[in-house]
């Protein structure tokens, strides 16, 4: 477990994180949980693994949680999120969309389309 000390920007950008199962490419999902008793703290599972992650502060404004330990990755921007294992850069799953994602980018589409 993880023993890391959470900072007051950290706790801002927790609570923009999406929680709830995402939808992602190849009929695949993503779980998103806060932590109890553990603000700031997050469990993302994925294909049966759990990873505990904190939000790390970011240049672009996109919410990213990270474990550090285990080398993953979960980076949320508007219109979806992937799991990333940065230790070799690469993509574990993409495409995913929690409703509130799915819900606005609806929301482009059909303005785009009026």
């Amino acid at each position: 477990e993880t023993v890391e000390t959470i900072s007051q920007s950290q706790l801002d950008i927790a609570a923009r994180v999406l929680t709830g199962k995402a939808d992602c490419e190849f009929n695949q999902h993503v779980e998103v949980a806060p932590v109890e008793g553990r603000p700031g703290f997050f469990k993302v599972g994925y294909k049966g693994a759990s990873y505990t992650m904190v939000p790390q502060e970011t240049t672009t404004g996109a919410v990213r949680l990270e474990d550090k330990k285990a080398g993953v990755m979960w980076l949320q921007i508007p219109s979806k999120s992937m799991l990333m294992n940065s230790k070799i850069g690469q993509r574990m799953v993409d495409s995913c969309m929690h409703a509130e994602q799915r819900a606005a980018m609806n929301a482009v589409s059909g303005a785009r389309s009026n």
